[in-house]
């Protein structure tokens, strides 16, 4: 995709995330996600402060979360989803559709892979299926793959040659392991609920590593 098809690509998986956020419930906005410390709304806050994270804001955090990357976005996430209502979350959400704000250190296929991966965070958990546009999901899994270390690729993958289905999509070494380009994201990007959309000959030892990490 070029840079310009991504930015629309990330803006119709926002305002179609928005879709989907403004038929739940106010209890729903308070499940769980797939991510282990974020609720719902705390995934949605995080999608919003992507649209405006500037240099100063993200040093803030970094110092008040002792340098811990990982840290700063979670409690940053979580402090202003407790700060702000729903309607103002969504609301946000909505205005920043189309912002093409790059936060330092990131390119527009990071906010792409955001945004889809947030998404099912999100969607999975309510049992709701959001489906994932394949070319899209074929972008944010080459700069997943380009970044591996920040989601300890080596270490999780090793052995196993990832095959999408649906596109012409391939990476690693090994037993085969089929799915979706998106699934096969959700799977790049640390999620256990990928293994149950996984097939191939080594998709049931693969299943059993995620479980155990």
């Amino acid at each position: 995709m070029t840079t310009e098809q991504i930015w629309r690509a990330v803006a119709t998986e926002r305002t179609s995330l928005a879709d989907l956020l403004a038929e739940l419930t106010e209890s729903d906005w308070d499940r769980q996600s797939l991510c282990a410390d974020w609720r719902i709304r705390d995934v949605v806050a995080h999608v919003v402060q992507c649209t405006r994270a500037n240099l100063g804001w993200i040093l803030v955090n970094l110092i008040r979360a002792r340098g811990n990357v990982h840290g700063a976005l979670r409690d940053a996430a979580i402090r202003h989803a407790d700060r702000v209502t729903t309607h103002q979350l969504l609301a946000d959400l909505r205005a920043g559709a189309a912002s093409r704000f790059t936060p330092v250190g990131t390119v527009p296929a990071d906010r792409l892979m955001d945004v889809l991966v947030h998404g099912q965070d999100i969607a999975i958990p309510l049992g709701v299926v959001r489906e994932m546009p394949a070319e899209a999901a074929r972008s944010a899994l080459d700069r997943v793959w380009a970044t591996g270390s920040r989601f300890h690729i080596e270490e999780r993958l090793a052995g196993y040659c990832l095959t999408a289905t649906d596109i012409e999509w391939s990476a690693g070494d090994g037993l085969l392991v089929e799915g979706t380009a998106g699934a096969l994201l959700l799977l790049a990007t640390g999620r256990p609920a990928a293994a149950p959309l996984l097939t191939g000959p080594g998709a049931a030892a693969l299943a059993e590593r995620l479980r155990m990490v």
